[in-house]
């Protein structure tokens, strides 16, 4: 029987808690947890500030969280459909932060032939304390002022 393959991408420049919660609660919507990290060039071209961390620290930061089974680097640019068809995810796992119309992003998906499940996943731990620009500006006001 095939394992239940759930996808997840995101930048997690700065992994906190937030970032935990939000690969716990995907890895439980299956078997195995796929997460694809951002390109720095698509941090800069998303976020409009250059990555605190370089795309390949990222990466082996999620490898190490017990949640995730493999991690691969995103293309510079937006999704890269071909990977995600070469991932063959059964879900892709969408964050509660991230700025995704699922409906959309499914129809984009079926265009390309990929036939995942799209689910938003509901925040665990809402807080400033868990959003990377917010901790980033809590450093700079506490040690660069």
């Amino acid at each position: 029987m095939r394992k239940i393959r759930v996808l997840v991408g995101g930048v997690f420049d700065i992994l906190h808690v937030g970032h935990i919660h939000f690969l716990k609660q995907a890895k439980e919507l299956g078997d195995e947890l796929v997460v694809i990290v951002a390109h720095d060039e698509t941090v800069r071209k998303n976020k409009r500030r250059n990555p605190i961390n370089p795309a390949e620290d990222r990466a082996e930061l999620l490898r190490a969280i017990k949640y995730v089974d493999e991690v691969y680097i995103g293309s510079p640019g937006g999704i890269d459909f071909e990977l995600v068809k070469r991932i063959d995810p059964d879900v892709i796992a969408i964050g509660p932060d991230q700025k995704f119309n699922c409906e959309k992003l499914k129809e984009e998906l079926r265009k390309h032939g990929i036939e995942a499940e799209v689910i938003r996943v509901p925040y665990l731990y809402k807080s400033d304390r868990a959003k990377t620009s917010k901790i980033i500006q809590r450093i700079i006001e506490e040690y660069c002022e």
